[in-house]
């Protein structure tokens, strides 16, 4: 069952059929989903309010996150979410983690950058391009992510992750996202609290090297989506083996 708290410090549990138990993180961190009214957002913002951390839904309309929130809150049956404008919500935080379309990725980094200094942004964009959305399709820099890292200069810490990760199961809560997460960064400390928030919610990050190296986690979703069609699969994932325990 997984379990959290709400302020007062009182346990709430979801999904009474969950096949494991979640602890409540011992760093509890305020975290803003931008993007967080879309499948990804939401999978991930349940996820870490679940583990105990505060969790504000960023949206161009404020409105709207605040209704997504609210729909969140429904589902976890205690109001441990809450929704504002994107900038309200990076002023707020001290984790951002980005979900926006490629598409609007650097248009909403842009319209944020002066709140994010000395921040963790952590940014989850896949450079798909519908309809051919099961083809790689990098951009010529390379990575998506490390480019918004150029643009925003050595005072942000920017970490890839999550691309690899499907929305479906991080909004099923009554099951264990069973794969790992690819956690790229310049930042060592900084991906070190990325693979500690990855723990918090049930996954394994692991430290896949400088942000350049975001490139390859980028392309693998592509390939999954291949993957999931030819074998009808609601969200394949990734796992590294023959590591250490």
């Amino acid at each position: 069952m997984i379990k959290s708290t709400d302020a007062g410090g009182s346990a709430v549990q979801v999904g009474a059929q969950s096949v494991y138990s979640q602890c409540i993180t011992n760093h509890p961190r305020i975290i803003a989903v931008l993007g967080g009214t879309g499948n990804e957002g939401q999978g991930l913002a349940l996820r870490f309010a679940a583990a105990g951390h505060r969790v504000i839904i960023g949206s161009r309309d404020a409105e709207k996150a605040r209704t997504a929130a609210q729909q969140l809150n429904g589902r976890l049956e205690r109001s441990l979410l809450e929704g504002s404008d994107n900038q309200a919500a990076v002023k707020a935080a001290d984790v951002i983690i980005l979900t926006v379309p490629y598409s609007v990725q650097r248009t909403t980094v842009e319209q944020v950058s002066a709140a994010l200094g000395g921040k963790i942004l952590i940014d989850a964009t896949v450079p798909l391009k519908p309809p051919k959305v099961s083809r790689v399709q990098l951009p010529e820099a390379g990575s998506a992510v490390a480019a918004i890292q150029r643009m925003l200069g050595e005072s942000v810490r920017v970490v890839s992750a999550f691309q690899n990760v499907s929305a479906h199961h991080l909004q099923d809560l009554d099951h264990a996202v069973d794969c790992d997460v690819l956690v790229c960064g310049d930042d060592v400390n900084a991906r070190e609290v990325v693979v500690g928030l990855c723990g918090d919610i049930g996954m394994r990050g692991l430290h896949a090297g400088p942000i350049d190296n975001s490139a390859a986690a980028e392309a693998l979703t592509s390939i999954l989506i291949s993957i999931n069609s030819r074998y009808k699969s609601a969200g394949a994932g990734i796992r590294i083996t023959n590591l250490p325990d």
